[in-house]
């Protein structure tokens, strides 16, 4: 039985193999990040985002506490510490109708000071990995 693409995300943060990554994002996926405001559309920015927030919040600390799921997706509670400061937050991932691909990802982070953290560290990561416009 092929695994779904649940069980593909958590072993991507588990091997950080970006061509797997990539292979588990649908074309058209959207993403939601708590700090851009409008949607990030298609699998090359949405992979260019998923990947730099696995190097910035991907470390040791890094850990899931707890899964909802259901048919379509599931809400993914986690939690992080950088440079002392307690992150935490949540994953929405929805997946297409057979269960194999991503097709939205939403993060949403509380308290501020994580979200102004990740704000700065998220633009840095992405400055090194986009073209400049």
């Amino acid at each position: 039985m092929p695994m779904t693409a649940l069980e593909r995300w958590h072993d991507y943060l588990k091997s950080h193999d970006s061509a797997a990554l990539w292979d588990l994002l649908h074309p058209d996926v959207v993403f939601e990040s708590p700090v851009v405001h409008t949607p990030q559309r298609g699998r090359e920015i949405a992979f260019k985002y998923l990947v730099g927030a696995s190097q910035v919040l991907g470390g040791t600390q890094f850990r899931y506490l707890d899964e909802w799921r259901n048919a379509r997706g599931a809400v993914l509670e986690f939690e992080s510490e950088i440079d002392g400061i307690r992150i935490n937050g949540i994953d929405i991932i929805t997946v297409s109708d057979n269960g194999s691909l991503i097709t939205h990802f939403k993060v949403m982070v509380r308290p501020l000071k994580a979200i102004n953290l990740l704000h700065r560290l998220m633009g840095e990561q992405l400055a090194r990995s986009l073209p400049p416009s």
